[in-house]
């Protein structure tokens, strides 16, 4: 039974740990320690016994007060009570207190989405720095962090360079781009060279993407434009990996089975949770943990990334796809020939 997965447990941090500008905890150990647990999270899995349920009661007591979601607790935890609908927040902008932000919901938006908010850029540094509340406590709830642009705005973070602190421009440098485990990245690399075994191209076709439903007919015409263009050049046939959560047996009918059927023009590759090489990556990256291989984590997402990350032909990602971002990101950081 494969449980999802940790960043700890698929980025290489060893670059921001030998910097010793940063400390980390898994997030697991710190929810073990901090709920009183004994049991070792990170090697936490399914089935789930009589023993883990109430485990997992106890966690979910404790998740409440660690997500700030009951507020705050004396010098324990400060809860942030903004969200990345109302706040931006930056660092070394010498913005001043509450400034409005470029993006507010229009009319038409506050109608469809019934919302009724401004945003705004605030300094984490002043806010939450010495002399706020914040700096009392031992634990800051921020809830989720997840920042991408919108509408020329940034969501929630927008914190990418500290000209005056050369302490967090050092760091932020060096955080741009973190690859995957040795684990990861030497499946997806074994993939490209022994399975696919000639140059190739990468489609990213991931219908629950949150931005293939917006962007599919784009993607898709990228993609035959590509193909068109590949077939001109030659040779044949050429050789594309698909990175897909459709099922195989259901690409009958679609664009994809219509390049499957022509094995003269197209050789078509694509990989499943379930494949031996999926499967023996994931035990052997949380056997390196101390774990045992019941508890491996999914991790198909990141062996295809770095596929993609090899394809010598090119990649077609869909618009906006933060998985698209990360996988040019590699490819531009030279990540299969390192």
């Amino acid at each position: 039974m494969f449980r999802y997965v940790s960043m700890a447990d698929i980025v290489d941090l060893s670059s921001l740990v030998s910097a010793s500008m940063v400390k980390f905890i898994d997030f697991r150990v710190f929810a073990s320690l901090m709920c009183g647990l004994e049991s070792d999270l990170v090697c936490f899995g399914l089935p789930i016994d009589s023993r883990s349920s109430s485990i997992l009661g106890k966690l979910r007591q404790c998740g409440s007060l660690i997500s700030g979601f009951d507020g705050n607790v004396d010098k324990c935890l400060y809860a942030l009570d903004e969200d990345c609908r109302t706040t931006v927040w930056t660092y070394q902008q010498n913005i001043e207190v509450d400034t409005l932000d470029a993006f507010q919901p229009d009319e038409q938006l506050q109608k469809k989405k019934r919302i009724f908010y401004v945003r705004r850029r605030r300094d984490v540094h002043k806010a939450l720095g010495p002399g706020s509340k914040a700096e009392l406590a031992t634990v800051v709830a921020f809830g989720s962090v997840f920042t991408t642009p919108y509408k020329g705005s940034e969501l929630y973070i927008d914190i990418h360079k500290a000209p005056r602190d050369k302490r967090i421009q050092t760091l932020l440098q060096k955080i741009d781009f973190l690859p995957f485990v040795l684990e990861i990245m030497t499946a997806g690399k074994k993939f490209a060279s022994e399975k696919i075994m000639a140059p190739f191209l990468c489609a990213q076709l991931r219908l629950l993407d949150g931005q293939f439903k917006n962007h599919w007919k784009v993607t898709f015409t990228g993609l035959k434009q590509k193909l068109e263009l590949l077939q001109k050049e030659g040779p044949l046939p050429i050789h594309v990996f698909v990175m897909t959560d459709l099922p195989k047996a259901n690409w009958s009918g679609s664009y994809l089975g219509e390049l499957e059927s022509d094995s003269r023009s197209f050789k078509l590759f694509n990989l499943h949770e379930r494949d031996p090489l999926v499967v023996r990556t994931a035990e052997a990256v949380v056997t390196k943990k101390g774990c045992p291989p019941k508890t491996a984590p999914d991790i198909l997402l990141y062996i295809e990334e770095t596929i993609c990350s090899c394809a010598t032909l090119g990649f077609v990602g869909t618009v906006g796809s933060t998985i698209a971002e990360s996988i040019e990101l590699m490819r531009k950081s030279g990540t299969c020939s390192n």
